[in-house]
């Protein structure tokens, strides 16, 4: 049976047009819909200070998650007078705790691709389509990777 890929492995499985670059994308190279205004130093670094204190209280989170788990973890062995109740809760208590920690990691995983995007210049643009996202859309959901239609077509399957 092959192994699942993580939402990590599958992106690095995906070949991207990236080009190597020096210093990051400047506002006007980042790409918006027709009718929209290019984007401005200070909207792209609203953005980026976004992301990044968003990564921050993820990061924050995260932790607390892991040691709230690791203590649960400790405490799962068979206490002497656990019924069947008690051993139940512990077990969902400690199943919530290990979907709020893979949740977090997915949050960063996102906030931390969408910084790279910014920096690469290909923030805002479709991953499905290649078409551009649209600013107000990006400053909406900062870590939107596919347009509104691509979107409705990827929820419908």
């Amino acid at each position: 049976m092959a192994a699942k890929k993580t939402p990590a492995a599958k992106a690095a499985a995906v070949p991207t047009a990236r080009t190597a670059r020096t210093a990051p994308a400047t506002p006007e190279e980042l790409p918006v819909r027709p009718g929209e205004d290019p984007w401005t130093e200070e909207e792209v670094t609203e953005a980026r200070t976004g992301l990044q204190e968003e990564a921050g209280r993820i990061e924050a989170e995260l932790l607390a998650s892991e040691e709230a788990l690791n203590g649960l973890m400790r405490d799962s062995g068979g206490g002497a007078g656990d019924d069947d109740a008690d051993t139940g809760t512990k077990n969902i208590t400690r199943e919530h705790e290990m979907a709020l920690a893979a949740n977090a990691r997915e949050m960063l995983y996102q906030t931390e691709r969408a910084l790279e995007r910014l920096e690469a210049g290909t923030y805002g643009l479709c991953e499905s389509c290649g078409k551009p996202i649209g600013k107000a859309r990006m400053q909406a959901f900062p870590r939107a990777t596919l347009c509104v239609e691509c979107k409705q077509k990827q929820e419908r399957r």
